[in-house]
């Protein structure tokens, strides 16, 4: 029985269970079909780098204060970071890694740096 690659068409030559004629095509296939989630996880992995960077940039002594519009002009994104820490008073810290916020009134923030 003859079979052709997945991702050219061209006939295989080799193992039966054999799919591709390359690790060309094979990672080319594979790239294809994973094209979608890549490109959701690279672009979400983007934005929390840049919003650590600018944590880092507005925090560089471990704990400071700054507004919200400070944050936003640096392009930072509310909507993303990797987890949150709620204290005994209830107050939510959110974190981007190691670096995090605690929201203030009157759209203030406190800036921190976890110790490890």
């Amino acid at each position: 029985m003859e079979k052709s690659c997945l991702a050219c068409g061209t006939k295989i030559i080799g193992r039966s269970d054999k799919k591709f004629c390359s690790d060309g095509c094979r990672n080319s296939y594979n790239n294809e079909l994973n094209k979608d989630i890549t490109n959701l996880i690279r672009n979400t992995n983007n934005a929390l780098r840049k919003n650590y960077r600018v944590l880092c940039k507005l925090n560089p002594e471990g704990k400071t204060k700054t507004t919200k519009n400070k944050l936003l002009n640096e392009g930072f994104r509310f909507d993303l970071f990797t987890s949150t820490y709620i204290t005994k008073e209830g107050k939510t810290y959110f974190f981007v890694y190691d670096y995090g916020y605690l929201p203030l009134e009157k759209d203030y923030y406190v800036l921190v740096k976890q110790k490890r």
